[in-house]
């Protein structure tokens, strides 16, 4: 891996982590139609590694919403009233949203390991995707707000964030879908997302990144890693601002056809190689 292959890889999982076409589908497609020569090995790695440059942009961009969620569910805790401050609720709800990937990522982690090796399974993946974005859009009434949510709609998006689990599920193409399926807004929707993000993102990256750093020979890819860090969390960053604005009023369709073209693509170039 060359230093422009870094920073290149860097800005798509910056890009593709907040969009709703899956980053990991792209960490493990672009190599391939580039024709570069990576280990799998190493590129699972570099992603685990990178994946924290993003989970360092969304921190970031909803610091002020991370704090007083923080604040009102430790002082909840503290006055024995847990439920009845909003935010500290969303607190608990970010915790329960959090618990389906948890688990059903270590159920299945050696499988989805393998996955990773699978350009084709991947391809296949993205039109899982486009399934998803597509109901979101059919069935979705789009008539609730972030300030209506509940448990239930925390749970279900965590269901469906365990989805994403597999490279070429988008994660906030799931969970975006999941809340929309409970009929909040997109905007609403993608917000809740984003915020879960924060504790899934945490738990299995640290966990990643502690194993990742103990891969023979990792001191001589941290200059790479870090090139690709920044500028994952600079184009993520800027990636979660467009987004939030684009949903206002645009469609999820868009991505849904991104999303068919690219897995479509990709197919046929594997079968015919």
């Amino acid at each position: 891996m060359t230093l422009i292959q870094a920073i290149i890889l860097g800005i798509i999982q910056g890009l593709t982590e907040f969009l709703p076409i899956s980053s990991s589908a792209h960490l493990v497609i672009a190599p391939y139609l580039f024709g570069w020569q990576i280990s799998p090995s190493v590129a699972f790695t570099f992603d685990v590694l990178v994946q924290d440059g993003t989970l360092v942009a969304v921190i970031i961009y909803f610091w002020k919403d991370l704090w007083s969620i923080i604040r009102a569910f430790i002082g909840g805790l503290v006055q024995g009233k847990p439920f009845a401050d909003p935010q500290a609720r969303l607190g608990w709800y970010l915790l329960l949203a959090s618990v389906p990937a948890g688990v059903f990522g270590l159920l299945v982690k050696p499988q989805v390991e393998a996955a990773f090796g699978s350009v084709a399974a991947t391809a296949a993946f993205l039109l899982v995707t486009t399934a998803l974005l597509l109901a979101a859009e059919l069935i979705g009434r789009r008539s609730r707000s972030i300030e209506s949510l509940n448990w239930l709609d925390a749970l279900v998006m965590g269901v469906f964030q365990a989805l994403s689990i597999f490279p070429g599920v988008s994660r906030s193409g799931s969970t975006i879908t999941g809340g929309m399926l409970r009929h909040l807004d997109r905007r609403s929707a993608a917000r809740f997302s984003f915020l879960m993000s924060v504790p899934i993102m945490l738990a299995a990256g640290g966990l990643e990144t502690v194993d990742a750093l103990r891969t023979p020979g990792m001191a001589a890819w941290l200059p790479l890693v870090g090139a690709g860090f920044i500028a994952a969390a600079v184009v993520g960053y800027l990636a979660i601002h467009w987004l939030l604005g684009f949903l206002q009023k645009g469609s999820l369709v868009l991505f849904a056809v991104y999303c068919a073209v690219l897995g479509g693509v990709t197919l046929i170039l594997t079968a015919i190689r």
